[in-house]
Order: structure tokens, then C-alpha cells, then sequence
């Protein structure tokens, strides 16, 4: 297929790698940019990129908490202005308190009385009074004997850009005060799973594929190649170690003493996790990039 400019440029800005090598990457790949991802990995000129880093979309994650349940809402608007004002604040506000009560779906959301008129309806009526288009997009629930809930960027109390849930076990109070610990470490970490055991295997067989192209093409290279089964029996088992560790939560070094990993600083304060959520603004939309220039010239000429 053809390799455009624009392909080249989102493989560049997701990866960091130069052009020619996206180029290059793309090519060899026939255009496939997970692929071409994975190419610039094996050779050793890309850091794994994830999905989200690429997505951007405005509006307000929502988030509350009660009697061992939480929920995470997202809505979204078309600019950063309307998430500031206070009007769009209050209805995520109201939307989080209603899910929290009977959602378990977005559609059943949708269908429960707010003020007297079905939260699809109060929604549709927010689009016309503040004149831009909104969408109720995503509901998370998360329940467990406590569950603890942190907002980063907060625009307000209980909403801002990033919304974590923290399910745990253990004595109630203990579990509030580390929660909230371990909440803003999953902020910061954005972990793929709780667990090993809880990760994708597909996620696991992709990194395995491209761990092992990578050290086999470095030892092929090396000026004292090392025999074959010592890379697939200690350089790609450790390399791999290395990744389940930075991507599981309970295996992630703890951000406020590194020293501990999540779980062993969990069984330290006699809790346990049992679940998780990270809700952040946009993921999964591709947010329309804008060429003022153009806009401005198609303006001026009547078109």
C-alpha cells in the first residue's frame, strides 16, 4: 500500500523514532502501524507506545464513591472552555450520583430519572443551553469491602481529567488512607492490569514476540554472540520479567517507597487489592487536528 506523510507522522510522534525509520518501518510492514510499531521496537529504536498517549478529547471524568462501590463517568465536550464551566460541571456531577445509585451500564444511565427528566434528556437540553455537543461515553463501576477514589488535574471536587477507583480488603480505615496512596500511584503508573494473572495474554504474546526478534537480532550482531539457549533461557525470560513487572500494578515498584513493590506495601498495611479503574479523558478518540491556516483561508475566500 502507499506510505503517506501523514502515516510517517503519526508513527514518528507515537514512537519518537526519525522519519526515515518510520518510513522504513512502515514499509516493511505494508502499512501496518501496530506492526510498524513492533519493527521499530525489535530494532531498538522505539520505546513501546500505548494507544492512549496518542488520543485526546475534552471534558470530565466524574467520579463517587459509597458503601463499598464506586463509579467513574466520562463526558465529554467539544473544547477545554466548556469542561470549566460550571454549568458542564454540575451535570457531571449529577450524572456520577445517579450512576452510582443504579448504573451499571451507560444506556441504563441514560434511562434514570434525574430531576424528574431521564438523564439522556437533562443531557440533551445541557447541549442546547451551552451551545456545544457532549457526550455521556463511558461508566466504570468498582466494587469491593472499601473502595477509595483520587481525581488528578481536578477542575472541581470529585471530576477532573483522570479518575482512579481502588477496590481493597482489610480494615476499613487503613484501606482509606493507603488507598488513596495506591490511587495516585495508578494515576501516575497507568498499569496494564492488577496482575499477571489478570493481563491480557495477547498484550503478554506480542511483548514475548518482540522481546525475543529484538535480543536474537542484538546477539546475531554481537561481536560474542551468546548460544541461542542462553538467550531464550535467561535473556528473554528476564526481559519479560522486566515488563510484567512495570506493567502490573501489584508488581510495580511503589511510587512512594520504590523500594516496595504495590502488593508487598499492601501486605505491609494489612490490605489487599482487589481491583482497579483508570478512567482518563479521550482515550480511544482521535481528536480532529485543526489547520487554522486552512480554516482561515477557506473563510476568507466564501467557501
Amino acid at each position: 500500500m502507499s506510505i503517506t506523510a501523514a502515516m510517517v507522522k503519526e508513527l514518528r510522534e507515537s514512537t519518537g523514532a526519525g522519519m526515515m525509520d518510520a518510513k522504513k518501518a512502515l514499509t516493511e510492514t505494508n502499512g501496518d502501524m501496530e506492526a510498524a510499531v513492533d519493527w521499530l521496537r525489535t530494532k531498538g529504536l522505539a520505546k513501546a507506545a500505548k494507544k492512549a498517549d496518542r488520543v485526546a478529547a475534552e471534558g470530565l471524568i466524574g467520579v463517587a464513591v459509597r458503601d463499598g462501590r464506586g463509579v467513574a463517568v466520562e463526558i465529554n465536550s467539544e473544547t477545554d472552555f466548556v469542561a470549566k464551566n460550571a454549568d458542564f460541571q454540575a451535570l457531571v456531577r449529577e450524572v456520577a450520583k445517579v450512576a452510582l445509585q443504579t448504573g451499571e451500564t451507560v444506556e441504563v444511565v441514560k434511562a434514570a430519572d434525574l430531576n424528574g427528566q431521564t438523564v439522556e434528556q437533562v443531557l440533551t437540553d445541557a447541549i442546547a443551553r451551552i451551545g456545544e455537543n457532549m457526550t455521556f461515553r463511558r461508566l466504570h463501576v468498582l466494587e469491593g469491602d472499601s473502595v477509595v477514589s483520587y481525581v488528578h488535574n481536578a477542575a472541581a471536587e470529585g471530576m477532573g481529567k483522570i479518575g482512579v477507583l481502588v477496590a481493597l480488603k482489610g480494615p476499613a480505615a487503613k484501606a482509606q488512607e493507603i488507598g488513596k496512596q495506591f490511587a495516585m500511584h495508578i494515576a501516575a503508573t497507568n498499569p496494564l492490569s492488577l496482575s499477571e494473572a489478570t493481563l491480557d495474554p495477547a498484550v503478554v504474546e506480542r511483548e514475548l514476540a518482540v522481546q525475543t526478534a529484538k535480543a536474537l537480532e542484538e546477539n546475531a550482531s554481537s561481536a560474542k554472540p551468546k548460544p541461542e539457549q542462553v538467550i531464550h533461557n535467561n535473556i528473554i525470560p528476564g526481559r519479560m520479567k522486566k515488563f510484567l513487572a512495570e506493567n502490573t500494578l501489584l508488581g510495580q515498584a511503589f511510587v512512594i517507597n520504590p523500594d516496595l513493590t504495590v502488593e508487598a506495601a499492601a501486605k505491609e498495611a494489612g490490605v489487599e487489592i482487589t481491583g482497579y479503574a483508570r478512567v482518563s479523558v479521550g482515550e480511544g478518540i482521535e481528536k480532529k487536528e485543526e489547520d487554522f491556516a486552512a480554516e482561515v483561508a477557506k473563510t476568507l475566500s466564501g467557501a
